[in-house]
């Protein structure tokens, strides 16, 4: 029947890359596709599993009793509330054994006190009108209890004489030594356990039938990640929001002070209270990595490279609506570029007012479509930026009033996704941050005003200080170079791509740029258009 649909499927052009099928079955099922050149295995393999039996699957309601409440599980939650099951079944068992065990220790002890007054027990009960006077005699000058009294009188005289002392001593030895077995079990749950296994184990030998099915590996659905190129591009996102890829090759290098090339088109003005649109955010990649969205109200999405739509140079891009499930007012303030989630590394966030958070990478590996809380922000702060470290590095801090703050990170603890921060630097009431950057003794670090005039300084000419205070100039903001639009580190072979207001892009070698101190201005990096500003 299965080469029978696959034939239907080939002639209905549903499955193609077979060149032919034959049954090799004898004891076992053995079925031979044979596959045209180039054709990918594993993807014909996907069609066999969605059109045809080749794998069948059926339902199983996992219903069971929690705490008398029938309840849904999945199979983990399900074996978890066996072994509770179990746990309970021994636990209520050994307790029984011990009540049996000191009871039966409680009557020994009485036994052996009749074996050394065995004459005198004899000749009591002998002289006792009755039962209860002989019992209460044995109670008032023995302090037997009536459990033990009752025991006692419970045997007749021949066999109360013929009790063995040899074998009531090696009885009630063996009984403590059970009681004090028992209660060593009640107080571990690793002996609970030990004898859960154990009691297990008797049942497989007992009743377990050797396997006859193969379980092996689920090859699920095709990673489309392996029909990708690892390829470098660039990840544009606008002021509107419109995202996209382009292939890092687009753009040309250019001297510092060029016109640029355009980036993107923008909107036309359609009245002058419109704003025009222009790109935002700009980050380079490969197709294989995560890139982790970090919107101004601390929300973190996650998506593969590759999953973003690719287009043109020139070409505005698609909705981050549609490809984010942004919440209403959400902004993108940052783009980090993960391989994968590692406990070795850190995120290190910074709000407009100041404040920093680090915390674990391996934090965010569990995301979710929907997103996940990065940073709680307080009303009237937003995050501006975010910097991968290892735990061992320093952070520079830079406000739109030309103010810095380096200090190392081991003064920040991690914290969880679902917190607030602390000072990383306190700017003064009109100032903001605009820049967070990790410090790297092979960079400098690139200051760039809003009006397109910018700087590199080594980052020695930034002292390290103590978190939390009003920092140092590291810009002399003048009508030149406008407030500082951006900070980030750089190194002689990179290129940097800056971007303005109305759209226009340009990508400048930063060997280009000459070095200087902290308190200058800088020298033109971009020449902007009358109403034009630099925005990153």
């Amino acid at each position: 029947e299965l080469i029978k649909r696959v034939a239907e499927l080939v002639e209905e052009k549903k499955l193609e890359g077979i060149s032919d099928a034959r049954n090799e079955s004898d004891e076992s099922i053995r079925i031979v596709l044979e596959l045209k050149r180039d054709v990918i295995a594993k993807v014909v393999i996907n069609n066999l599993y969605k059109h045809t039996a080749l794998e069948s699957s059926f339902g199983v309601i996992m219903l069971a009793l929690d705490g008398r409440r029938p309840k849904l599980m999945p199979m983990r939650d399900m074996l978890i509330c066996y072994l509770e099951h179990r746990r309970e079944v021994v636990i209520r068992r050994t307790k029984f054994d011990l009540k049996v065990a000191e009871d039966r220790a409680h009557i020994l002890e009485g036994y052996k006190k009749a074996l050394d007054h065995l004459d005198d027990f004899v000749k009591i009960i002998r002289a006792s009108k009755d039962r209860g006077a002989a019992k209460e005699k044995l109670i008032g000058k023995y302090k037997l209890s009536d459990r033990q009294a009752d025991a006692i009188l419970e045997l007749r005289l021949y066999q109360l004489t013929g009790l063995e002392r040899d074998k009531i001593e090696e009885e009630y030895l063996a009984v403590i030594q059970k009681i004090e077995e028992l209660r060593s079990i009640l107080a571990s749950d690793k002996k609970v356990y030990t004898i859960i296994k154990k009691e297990l184990l008797e049942i497989k030998e007992r009743y377990a039938d050797k396997r006859r099915t193969q379980i092996v590996k689920d090859e699920g659905e095709i990673d489309v990640q392996d029909l990708i190129a690892k390829e470098g591009t660039l990840i544009t996102l606008s002021h509107a929001g419109y995202i996209k890829r382009t292939a890092a090759d687009s753009y040309r290098a250019q001297k510092r002070g060029g016109k640029g090339v355009i980036g993107m088109k923008s909107k036309e003005e359609k009245g002058e209270d419109e704003e025009t649109d222009f790109v935002e955010h700009l980050f380079a990649a490969s197709t294989h990595d995560y890139l982790m969205f970090f919107t101004s109200a601390g929300r973190v999405y996650v998506e593969k490279v590759y999953e973003i739509p690719e287009m043109g140079r020139t070409a505005r891009g698609k909705s981050i609506a549609n490809v984010l499930a942004l919440q209403p007012g959400e902004k993108i303030a940052a783009l980090i570029c993960v391989q994968e989630f590692t406990d070795k590394q850190h995120l290190v966030m910074a709000t407009s007012s100041g404040i920093v958070k680090k915390t674990n990478l391996s934090d965010y590996s569990n995301f979710r479509k929907g997103g996940i809380i990065g940073i709680k922000v307080e009303a009237g702060d937003q995050l501006i930026g975010c910097a991968l470290t290892n735990g061992k590095q320093e952070i520079v801090l830079v406000t739109s009033e030309g103010m810095s703050l380096r200090f190392h990170e081991d003064q920040l603890r991690d914290q969880g996704r679902a917190t607030v921060g602390v000072y990383g630097i306190r700017p003064e009431k009109k100032d903001k941050v605009v820049g967070a950057a990790v410090v790297d003794p092979e960079a400098t670090l690139l200051v760039v005003g809003e009006n397109g005039v910018g700087k590199r300084t080594s980052f020695e000419d930034y002292r390290s200080q103590t978190r939390g205070g009003k920092g140092i100039i590291t810009m002399k903001t003048t009508d030149k170079t406008g407030l500082v639009a951006g900070a980030i580190s750089v190194k002689d072979a990179d290129e940097i791509m800056m971007i303005t207001e109305k759209g226009q892009m340009v990508r400048t070698k930063v060997k280009d740029i000459r070095e200087s101190g902290r308190n200058t201005q800088g020298v033109y990096l971009v020449r902007l258009q009358k109403g034009d500003r630099l925005q990153g």
